[in-house]
Parts: structure tokens; C-alpha cells; sequence
């Protein structure tokens, strides 16, 4: 079978590229520097949502399903610095080529590895691939939007429409799932900022989990698994999430009725 690689990431301000940016004093604060960007974000666009390439990336995490089963991890370890962590998600795609699968990963989580890849020198040569070197690749590439080797289910579902995008979370539970557990993405700047990068991963974990499982849906919805097939994996999923340490999985099949 082709591996299935399920991935999110978390971000935060690039403050230290902010400062660089606009000559900010290195003595400012990164609470200050990071509240001068959303106020000049607020300013110009009415939202304090920064621009992607002033995201750091904190965490990537993945689930992985391949021939041996199915596994959810997050890459390297916390506090690992940026470029490791972008590393490690190419070095997967480049050893396994596998069937990328994202909620808005085209609209924010692949774009930002784009920037912050260039901004760390990281190299990805087998993502990158458009057909020069792998015919395959000409007719389906990880970078067209309209190819499925990576697949965003979110702009899919929609049909490419931003206005009939449905979020993770809703729709998740509507299927059954868990949905998103103790934090949402406003979060996660205020988390880190008190240390609790723990968190963050865990967040990271459970949204590929409910991601995994809305991919599992969307195989029977298209076809491409029968219920047999749709059942055996939803079952692996809940058995391997079983053995799993940690609290925020326990919450998850706490949060997670048997038939969903």
C-alpha cells in the first residue's frame, strides 16, 4: 500500500525576524515585539492574523499509515530549533513519497514550510519534484493544487471554494470523531509563551488523529474503501491510539463513542 502521511503544524510569531525586519531593538520583549505585529496586522487588514512567512514553525506532528500499521508522533523533540523540525518532514517525504494528507495544509501549514524551508536552508528535493526527474510526478505532483499526492481535504470537500470551507473541528464531531481538544490554534502563541510547549504538541497530535479519521471517511464517501475496509481501519486507529501514552489521548477516546 502507499503510505499515508497525515501532518499539522503549530506556529508562533517569528519575533526575532520581526525585529530584524523593522530594526526593533533587541532588547524588546518578544510579548512586544509580537503584539506590535498583530497591531500593525489589525491595522492594515482588520484581523491579527500575520503573514506566512513571519510563522515560526513549533511542532509537526504526524500519523503515519503504512504496511507495518499505524503510528502518531510528533517530529523531533520539543524545543528542537525550526530548521530540524522542517527537516524531519521532508526527510519523511523524501524516504517514503508518501500520500500527503492536510486540513488546509494548501492554505497555511504547506505554505509556511515553503517560506520558513527557505528561510532555514533546508533541502527537499523529492517534494519538490514537478517531473523533470520522475515522470510520475508530471501528472501528479505534491505542488499542483489539483493533483492528490497531497491531498487538503478541506479545500477538496469545498471544491476549491474559500467560502464553503468547513472547519476540522465541526465537522469532525459531526462524523462522531473527538474533534479538537484542549486548545485551538489562538492558543497556541499565549501557550508557548508560558512553556507549555507539551501542549502544543499534544494539540498537534490530536488534530492529525481527527484529520486521519475525516481521510477515513472521505475513502468510503469516494469509494475507494468498502465498510469492511472503513471499519478495519477506524478499529486500528482506536487500538492504536489505545497504546499510546499520554493524557491527551485518553481524553481522545474518552471523547470518542464506540460506532463512530
Amino acid at each position: 500500500m502507499t503510505p499515508v502521511l497525515v501532518f499539522d503544524i503549530e506556529t508562533v510569531p517569528d519575533v526575532e525576524g520581526i525585529r530584524r525586519l523593522w530594526a526593533l531593538p533587541a532588547a524588546m520583549p518578544d510579548a512586544e515585539v509580537a503584539e506590535l505585529a498583530f497591531e500593525r496586522r489589525r491595522e492594515k487588514t482588520g484581523s491579527d492574523f500575520l503573514p506566512l512567512h513571519l510563522h515560526r514553525v513549533i511542532a509537526i506532528a504526524g500519523l503515519f499509515r503504512g504496511g507495518d500499521g499505524l503510528r502518531v508522533r510528533n517530529m523531533g523533540a520539543p524545543g528542537d530549533a525550526e530548521g530540524k523540525l522542517i527537516n524531519a518532514f521532508y526527510a519523511t517525504v523524501e524516504r517514503y513519497t508518501p500520500q500527503l494528507v492536510s486540513w488546509n495544509g494548501s492554505g497555511f501549514d504547506l505554505q509556511v514550510l515553503h517560506y520558513r524551508g527557505l528561510v532555514n536552508s533546508v533541502s527537499a528535493a523529492r517534494y519538490w519534484e514537478m517531473g523533470e526527474d520522475d515522470r510520475e510526478f508530471r501528472y501528479n505532483s505534491y505542488i499542483s493544487r489539483y493533483h492528490t499526492r497531497h491531498l487538503d481535504l478541506m479545500d477538496l470537500l469545498a471544491l476549491y471554494n474559500g467560502r464553503a470551507n468547513a472547519p476540522l473541528d465541526e465537522l469532525a464531531r459531526l462524523c462522531g470523531f473527538p474533534g479538537k481538544l484542549g486548545m485551538d490554534g489562538a492558543q497556541v502563541w499565549p501557550a508557548f509563551q508560558q512553556g507549555r510547549i507539551g501542549e502544543i504538541r499534544a494539540y498537534c497530535e490530536t488534530d492529525v488523529a481527527n484529520t486521519w479519521l475525516m481521510y477515513c471517511r472521505f475513502q468510503l464517501l469516494r469509494g475507494a474503501w468498502d465498510a469492511s475496509r472503513y471499519a478495519a481501519e477506524v478499529a486500528l486507529t482506536r487500538d492504536a491510539i489505545g497504546k499510546l501514552e499520554g493524557e491527551h489521548w485518553r481524553e481522545f477516546l474518552q471523547a470518542w463513542p464506540d460506532g463512530a
